[in-house]
């Protein structure tokens, strides 16, 4: 998933260590207040308060963005973390990054954790510790409505002529390349470019989450539609650098929130119909690395 669409939508393959950033992130407009500690019958670690260092993306609908009329940042992320933190009696400290380095900087250390819906892998397992998964997601394609050489998956992939489009380094660009080859995929610096590219016809399809996929027809029913099927369902964690020691508690957070009911009610909040926000409504993220 770790993971978009200027000017439409009336709407992670393993970065390289190599291509570790250097520090210089810009801190989110909003600083989330300091939870209060949690009650000690809860049964939950206690992090006595502790600062946590994030890695956002803040351009990435539903799960983090900036609204461009208040300013204000908001998101599935937010408000998952807000939660997490009242509960383990942690501050959740967000900081931009563009998508191509999250990975590596979280690998290296340079943060505590990435929030960015972020896809589990076992080749992303191998540079960091991800936490329990918090929601599952199926890749789909998405076409335009009006779209009439195609009605299946199956049909798009043996259509020779038809491009598909969708985000560079991102699980959903290795599986591009599986169903249709490396020549017919269009690779974009974000996803909000490539339904861009859909919508004007420089692309034939899109292959994105369905649960982002949901929302950009939502508010786009007009222009673009989902094809039946999925290629893929996977599911998405939160990263941590090997070996640390917030795994467990954040594990055991989600744990207590699958439990009571609360994780259902924010992926309800985020992901369900009334969530109507489009990229032209927030800000750009941080630029991606050359």
């Amino acid at each position: 998933m770790h993971m978009k669409i200027r000017n439409i939508v009336q709407t992670v393959s393993l970065v390289a260590l190599a291509g570790v950033i250097s520090t210089g992130c810009v801190a989110a407009p909003r600083a989330l207040p300091t939870p209060a500690q949690a009650p000690a019958s809860s049964g939950l670690p206690d992090l006595g308060g502790r600062e946590i260092k994030v890695a956002i993306e803040n351009a990435y609908l539903p799960f983090n963005f900036v609204r461009l009329d208040t300013g204000e940042a908001a998101g599935w992320d937010y408000d998952a973390l807000a939660e997490i933190c009242k509960r383990l009696n942690c501050k959740p400290v967000f900081q931009e990054i563009a998508w191509d380095n999250m990975i590596a900087a979280v690998a290296a250390g340079q943060f505590d954790m990435a929030a960015d819906g972020i896809t589990i892998t076992d080749e992303r397992a191998k540079v960091v510790d991800f936490s329990d998964g918090y929601i599952s997601v199926q890749q789909r394609l998405m076409v335009r409505k009006d779209e009439t050489r195609v009605d299946s998956i199956e049909a798009f992939k043996n259509d020779a002529n038809l491009k598909l489009a969708t985000q560079k380094g991102t699980t959903n660009y290795e599986e591009a390349i599986k169903l249709v080859g490396e020549a017919r995929v269009m690779a974009f610096d974000t996803f909000g470019d490539a339904v861009q590219a859909l919508i004007s016809k420089d692309a034939d399809a899109v292959i994105i989450d369905d649960t982002a996929g949901q929302g950009y027809v939502g508010v786009n029913a007009d222009q673009i539609r989902l094809l039946p099927g999925f290629l893929v369902g996977q599911e998405l964690g939160f990263i941590f650098p090997k070996g640390s020691d917030l795994v467990a508690p954040f594990n055991a957070a989600l744990k207590s929130m699958r439990e009571d009911g609360t994780l259902q009610k924010i992926n309800d909040k985020w992901f369900g119909p009334e969530f109507n926000l489009t990229y032209d409504d927030i800000k750009p993220g941080p630029t991606p690395a050359p």
